[in-house]
């Protein structure tokens, strides 16, 4: 049954508000599967599970699925799918309000998602910036925010650096609108983030370099020189020396530098702000 018929027999309607646009198309959802390299011992965190067409995909390939969805009038709906498997079960929560290095006990874990645009960034620093974040990602976003993701300098955000610093991003599949019901009104990809065992570049902690990070990309456009200075409460004087130290022309812009020019301001950063 298509998600509009079966929406239907239970009286709801897709809200706006939730981002709700459902995957229908059966080989788009098998190519997801696919793209998720399941085995039988794999274990998936799916996020927004909406009526269960491609979590019973996923509980068929996987070992065991944990689903999260927001929206509680769909437990009808998925309550049927997991009475035809087992190994499925669904929280009705909000995936910022679910503790995910509990939900597997420790053990890895793939997750698999149909991302808002309005949450994406949220829900994935909510789930990277843990000890137990997943082994991979694979998630349906909007095209904007899949080249946000797999950005390279001269284009970089906050966004880009963050899941980069993490893992290696990579668009696998373009979607046009007509994959999904309601139909959204822009095309979508499908990213695979694969994520490091540590982190990519040398930084002396993690909090230290995203606070670093935020204060490069605190006031756009602007010089690093300006905006580190402000987001790091520091004098002309060092923030010229941390700079220097760093080897890094500070009359660049935030979304010009590489993930190995940010590790080096972080280092130079340790002495110059006492740490």
């Amino acid at each position: 049954m298509n998600p509009k018929s079966l929406l239907d027999s239970y009286d709801i309607i897709p809200k706006k508000s939730l981002g709700q646009n459902f995957l229908h198309d059966p080989n788009m959802q098998e190519k997801i599967v696919a793209l998720a390299e399941l085995t039988a011992d794999d274990r998936v965190l799916e996020v927004g599970p909406g009526t269960g067409l491609l979590t019973e995909r996923l509980a068929a390939a996987a070992k065991q699925v944990i689903a999260v969805e927001v929206d509680e009038r769909l437990q009808p709906v998925l309550e049927d799918v997991v009475a035809r498997h087992p190994n499925l079960s669904v929280i009705y929560d909000d995936i910022l309000n679910v503790n995910v290095n509990n939900l597997f006990e420790g053990q890895p874990y793939v997750m698999v998602a149909n991302l808002p645009y309005y949450i994406t960034s949220a829900i994935l620093r909510h789930v990277l910036e843990v000890d137990g974040r997943p082994s991979r990602l694979v998630l349906t976003v909007q095209n904007e925010v899949a080249e946000r993701l797999i950005a390279k300098p001269d284009d970089m955000s906050i966004l880009s650096v963050s899941v980069q610093f993490y893992g290696k991003p990579q668009i696998v599949a373009r979607l046009k609108p007509s994959v999904f019901w309601p139909r959204p009104d822009v095309d979508s990809a499908v990213v695979r983030i694969d994520t490091y065992a540590t982190p990519p570049v040398d930084v002396p902690d993690s909090r230290l370099f995203f606070r670093v990070v935020r204060a490069g990309f605190g006031q756009k456009r602007k010089q690093l020189k300006n905006s580190i200075s402000g987001g790091l409460s520091l004098g002309a004087e060092k923030t010229a020396g941390l700079f220097e130290a760093a080897g890094i022309d500070s009359k660049r812009r935030a979304e010009t530098l590489t993930l190995e020019e940010w590790a080096r301001l972080t280092r130079a950063a340790v002495p110059v702000l006492g740490i």
